[in-house]
């Protein structure tokens, strides 16, 4: 069997996990290079029997799987994939199983965006780098209004950071309850309030029929001046267009974003041009430990497979 494993952007997959359960049984490719467009993508993996691809980065929809006849198994780090469809995959006979994840990654890194944001760090450390000194004044955290859209795994996690900090902690979300609310020391508040009454605004949802462009220019000209948006969720929640002209005319404090409506991020786009954003490239669930633990569970689900006995099976 030939076995692919896609966006090995360090070329590490191999490195953190045990792949030795394959040997005689396997030959594994690793791409490091990200495969731009369907085309790319059939005519490079034409041959594999078995494909792991990162969650969300190489697409696979209907007109790409039956490109690849070889294709027995596909497999996803983690267990949702929104760019893989799975309906068609089981139609043609592609069984499709994702992997386990540790820790927290993704809020940790709202939260250090948060903090680079107002203690306007990026900017205070490219001046050090230059041979200059203090440019701006930051701002305190504590007393300030974190506003969470969405409050369940990841945003609780925010939510216990910001009230270590000191911070009012307010949310909505479509399903959010009180009672939820209460766990995380939070405030249940409308969608119009919490764009209005925060200083940060974090957002933590998945990205669905009713979360897809969310955050909108309405929204936008509802926040603060000084107020920061940080999305580590999904590029498609925020309107990119609404946010980069909030960006430009400086409507908003500024932004901390990991996901893009269209990844990687183009390398002549605008927003890579503004002093008030700080980019991060979708290292959200980017950490050394996650990803030996995703990557020693895609192994195991090769193995199981060509035991006969798939293990976390999504279709």
């Amino acid at each position: 069997m030939r076995i692919a494993i896609l966006d090995d952007y360090f070329n590490a997959a191999t490195d953190l996990a045990d792949w030795s359960k394959l040997d005689g049984h396997a030959e594994i490719t690793t791409f490091t290079e990200y495969l731009a467009g369907d085309d790319a993508v059939v005519d490079a993996l034409a041959d594999f029997e078995i494909i792991v691809g990162m969650r969300e980065r190489t697409r696979f929809p209907a007109s790409v799987l039956e490109q690849l006849p070889k294709l027995k198994l596909l497999i996803t780090t983690g267990m949702r994939n929104a760019s893989f469809d799975m309906e068609a995959a089981a139609k043609q006979g592609v069984t499709v199983c994702g992997t386990g994840g540790v820790g927290s990654p993704t809020s940790e890194l709202a939260v250090g965006l948060m903090i680079a944001l107002m203690r306007d760090i990026p900017r205070q450390s490219r001046s050090m780098e230059d041979g200059g000194w203090q440019t701006f004044a930051g701002f305190d955290l504590a007393g300030k209004t974190m506003g969470l859209l969405g409050l369940g795994k990841l945003g609780g996690a925010v939510a216990r950071v910001a009230n270590a900090f000191d911070m009012k902690v307010i949310a909505w979300s479509q399903n959010l309850t009180d009672e939820r609310a209460a766990e995380c020391n939070a405030t249940r508040v409308d969608k119009d309030t919490l764009f209005k009454e925060s200083d940060v605004i974090s957002i933590h949802l998945v990205l669905g029929d009713r979360s897809r462009g969310l955050v909108g220019a309405e929204q936008l000209a509802q926040m603060k001046k000084t107020a920061y948006l940080i999305n580590t969720s999904r590029g498609p929640i925020v309107d990119e267009d609404a946010l980069l002209t909030a960006l430009q005319n400086k409507d908003i404090g500024g932004a901390g974003i990991d996901v893009y409506g269209e990844e990687p991020l183009p390398a002549d786009h605008p927003m890579r041009k503004l002093d008030n954003v700080l980019l991060t490239p979708h290292i959200g669930y980017v950490t050394a430990e996650n990803l030996a633990k995703m990557y020693q569970d895609a192994a195991e689900d090769v193995a199981a497979f060509l035991d006969g006995n798939p293990v976390r099976v999504l279709n």
